[in-house]
């Protein structure tokens, strides 16, 4: 995304309900955590964070949607941003992905249900930086954002642990 090429090192994990109530489908986010990645050779640490949207029903054209955000922080022993709430997109202004399957399905496990599979979105934009005052400009052009649909690309491998509620 932007002049950023970094590989999450560690999961994110997402927690959500989804099913069915009076015959409507309806889904629940719970939360999400993940790691901060270091962004290429600066002293700046990008952590995903919920952008304020998710919809994980699964069609044919598609896994689900997210919105996701990135809190800009610095790596251990930098000085601290003069601005907290400082990121790449905000609730209003998300990174908005539409996931599509790049490997099929497959039970990693049936008791608890296990499923993997491959997805990702290489259509989206990505906004400039949301909430870091007087250093937005000099953030964007490090990161070098906005960053137009097309130029950018989020792969996932996905593992989803299934658990009834009933």
């Amino acid at each position: 995304m932007g002049a950023v090429d970094e590989p999450l090192t560690k999961p994110m994990k997402i927690t959500f309900a989804e099913g069915r109530v009076n015959g409507e489908f309806r889904q629940v986010f719970g939360g999400m955590t993940a790691a901060p990645i270091r962004a290429g050779g600066t002293p700046l640490t990008l952590t995903p964070q919920y952008g304020g949207y998710s919809d994980f029903l699964s069609d044919d054209t598609r896994r689900g949607r997210f919105d996701i955000k990135f809190a800009i922080g610095l790596a251990h022993g930098q000085p601290a941003l003069p601005s907290s709430g400082c990121s790449v997109g905000s609730d209003a202004d998300a990174v908005h992905l539409v996931l599509k399957d790049t490997d099929p399905p497959r039970v990693i496990s049936r008791d608890p249900l296990v499923v993997a599979f491959g997805a990702q979105d290489a259509e989206f934009a990505v906004p400039g930086t949301s909430g870091c005052g007087p250093l937005s400009r000099a953030l964007d052009r490090a990161l070098d954002l906005p960053s137009a649909a097309g130029a950018n690309a989020f792969d996932m491998d996905v593992t989803v642990a299934i658990r009834s509620y009933m």
